[in-house]
């Protein structure tokens, strides 16, 4: 099992945490979530698929009809990732 406190914390603790969270904190974890989903087998993929739905639908909430957008622009201005 992961030790990544993002794929092994419930679901519900996620939600409360990406609602105090800054813009860039949620495109950070949406980023991390990526990367885990692409590094993890098919059965761990399953355990991180939520997150990133959640993560999804808070960046469509705070920018509502932009879908992914603003996630994508940051993801270009970031130079390591």
């Amino acid at each position: 099992m992961s030790t990544n406190p993002l794929i092994n914390e419930p679901v519900g603790d996620l939600a409360s945490r990406l609602e105090v969270m800054t813009d860039d904190q949620v495109f950070m974890t949406m980023s991390e979530l990526e990367s885990a989903s692409e590094a993890a087998g098919d059965d761990a993929a399953q355990e991180i698929l939520p997150r990133i739905v959640l993560t999804e639908s808070e960046i469509e909430r705070r920018y509502p009809g932009e879908l992914l957008a603003p996630y994508r622009d940051w993801k270009q201005r970031q130079p390591l990732l």
